[in-house]
């Protein structure tokens, strides 16, 4: 079989909040997506005859629309985007073809080609992401990268990004020129002043203990 070109991909991050997302599937696989969508905090409706445990657990607080029933087209009306983990290949053809009809994003687990948009490896720290893809062709590098990252960008990145936050909102209160005010945020985000954050926090956490 001739390996088909990877596509073009544009990369973006997505507001979810209050956005109409749903879920085909409620297994394992499907918790995994379900969790990241409502951290996202999207508004969230599961559709699948039998749910894991968590699931329930997150329909009983409320925090997800759970139907227990089998997927109807009807379902996607009115959604974002749409999330399909089954173990049906046919249900997911259908899945995606009917969400390319109504213009609602899609991603089919694990099959690249019923994909409008991919999971990619993330490192999460607080407000920083850093994500990795490699267009569905190797999960297992990206998950690869995603790990060195993490030991690049380590736990006190969250606390950093955060302090160049409020930085950043000291600073439009002064009266800068926009050049100014561009290369006062450059020089507070290279590597010597984050090292000057870091022996600064760790001063500070000393001086607690």
């Amino acid at each position: 079989m001739t390996h088909q070109p990877s596509p073009k991909l544009f990369p973006l991050f997505l507001k979810l909040e209050n956005r109409p997302c749903l879920v085909v599937g409620a297994g394992t696989i499907a918790e995994g997506k379900i969790a990241g969508l409502l951290e996202a905090e999207a508004t969230l409706r599961v559709v699948a005859p039998q749910a894991t445990p968590q699931i329930h657990s997150w329909a009983k607080e409320k925090k997800l629309d759970l139907h227990q029933r089998k997927f109807d087209l009807k379902d996607l009306q009115g959604m974002f985007l749409v999330v399909a983990a089954t173990s049906k290949a046919s249900l997911h053809e259908q899945i995606f073809a009917e969400a390319r009809r109504r213009s609602v994003l899609c991603n089919v687990v694990d099959v690249p080609h019923l994909c409008d948009f991919y999971y990619p490896a993330v490192v999460r720290r607080g407000p920083l992401q850093i994500a990795v893809s490699t267009s569905g062709e190797s999960p297992a590098l990206a998950q690869r990268l995603r790990k060195e990252l993490e030991i690049q960008f380590g736990p006190e990145y969250e606390a950093w990004v955060t302090a160049l936050g409020e930085a950043r909102a000291e600073i439009a209160k002064k009266s800068l020129t926009p050049e100014d005010r561009k290369d006062l945020l450059h020089q507070l985000a290279t590597e010597e002043f984050f090292q000057v954050f870091k022996d600064h926090m760790k001063k500070a956490k000393e001086e607690k203990s």
